[in-house]
């Protein structure tokens, strides 16, 4: 079976493709796998490093607010518009897939299009409750839409085949070794916080985790793993030196990156999560049971990450703070009240594992087999 996956933007749209792609791998050893994606995007650092073949594909979104910057970025979207169908034709002839599955993000539109013209079983995986531009126009012509809940068919073609297989997500969330890596790690005894504003980076959360970092400067009991994005990675030491707090090369209670490529082993080792609301990421903390103090970002469709938090936060598996309400002060409180609270620290962790689907990776490997039968 040869399959193409096709994803890019950001790593919500990019690691549920990777998992499924390792699952398929796990089932189906022989199966040849093919990424397609922006040669600009973080797929084409992640594909490559998850050990899969990338093949690129320039493809740039339309921004809505008028800016010089967007006027220029939308003439670049249209003259990469006007190339892509060749280039997809190009890929898909080259490859010749059994399958082609999208997992969202505009570089998913052209190609997956052009392989269901092409009469190339395809489907694609819808993560949020409420459906992205790119899967609205593709539950059109592909064969299958796989969607995280029921609630988001309501916004898709009424002649879509819609089937509801939950968020993808990496074995490893399941099935790593929480003693072992914390021993790795040197954490015997201590408060492994985990942070995170999204692959890109956000001011306000990485503003936020400044003043928490440098609130628990002085308790040797308390480790933080932090990924400032890639727009902070120049501001986030700048603003920890303004705060007194010395670099993570000679701190070691801080782990400080741009980027989390070993996501299943920090999740593991975390007694907290603080971050975003991403799809992605609240199937990853019901999958490693983790408590956390969500923050949603505002700058999204239908305020969706806002409505992800609240999954957890009804069932009293997540603490929420709106961008809005978000300060230092106001994080540092929540933490301190948490720290104080073990057991409820445990119990929040606990609620959310039982909330986690744990065989969407089969239900989406199911629908792909399906479709190769048919083929």
């Amino acid at each position: 079976m040869r399959v193409l996956f096709v994803c890019g933007g950001t790593g919500g749209h990019i690691n549920p493709a990777l998992a499924v792609a390792g699952y398929l791998k796990k089932q189906r050893p022989d199966t040849q796998i093919l990424f397609a994606g922006s040669p600009l995007g973080m797929e084409a650092k992640l594909v490559p490093k998850a050990g899969f073949d990338f093949a690129p594909i320039k493809v740039k979104g339309f921004q809505r607010q008028f800016s010089w910057h967007n006027i220029k970025n939308n003439v670049m979207a249209v003259v990469y518009l006007t190339t892509s169908g060749r280039r997809s034709r190009q890929i898909l002839r080259e490859f010749r897939p059994d399958v082609v599955m999208g997992t969202g993000g505009y570089v998913s539109g052209p190609l997956v299009r052009q392989a269901a013209k092409m009469g190339i079983p395809t489907l694609t995986h819808e993560q949020n409750a409420f459906p992205g531009v790119t899967t609205k126009l593709l539950s059109k012509y592909v064969d299958c839409v796989m969607l995280a809940v029921p609630e988001a068919k309501k916004y898709l073609s009424p002649n879509a085949r819609c089937v509801v297989t939950g968020n993808p997500v990496r074995e490893a969330f399941f099935t790593a070794d929480r003693q072992a890596i914390r021993k790795k790690m040197g954490l015997d005894g201590k408060i492994c916080v985990l942070s995170f504003g999204g692959s890109l980076g956000a001011r306000r959360v990485n503003e936020a985790m400044a003043e928490l970092i440098a609130h628990n400067k002085n308790n040797p009991d308390i480790f933080h793993i932090h990924a400032t994005g890639a727009y902070g990675t120049e501001l986030f030491p700048k603003l920890l030196r303004e705060k007194g707090v010395s670099n993570s090369k000679t701190n070691k209670n801080l782990d400080i990156r741009e980027y989390i490529y070993d996501m299943p082993e920090c999740f593991a080792a975390a007694d907290l999560v603080i971050g975003r609301s991403g799809a992605s990421t609240i199937s990853e903390l019901e999958a490693s049971g983790k408590a956390s103090i969500l923050i949603p970002s505002p700058n999204v469709a239908e305020n969706h990450q806002y409505h992800n938090a609240m999954t957890l936060v009804r069932k009293n598996a997540a603490v929420i703070i709106e961008e809005k309400d978000l300060t230092g002060q106001r994080l540092c409180t929540e933490f301190d009240r948490l720290c104080a609270e073990p057991e409820r620290l445990r119990l929040l962790g606990k609620n959310a594992a039982g909330l986690a689907i744990t065989d969407a990776n089969e239900r989406i490997y199911q629908q792909i087999e399906k479709l190769f039968s048919k083929n």
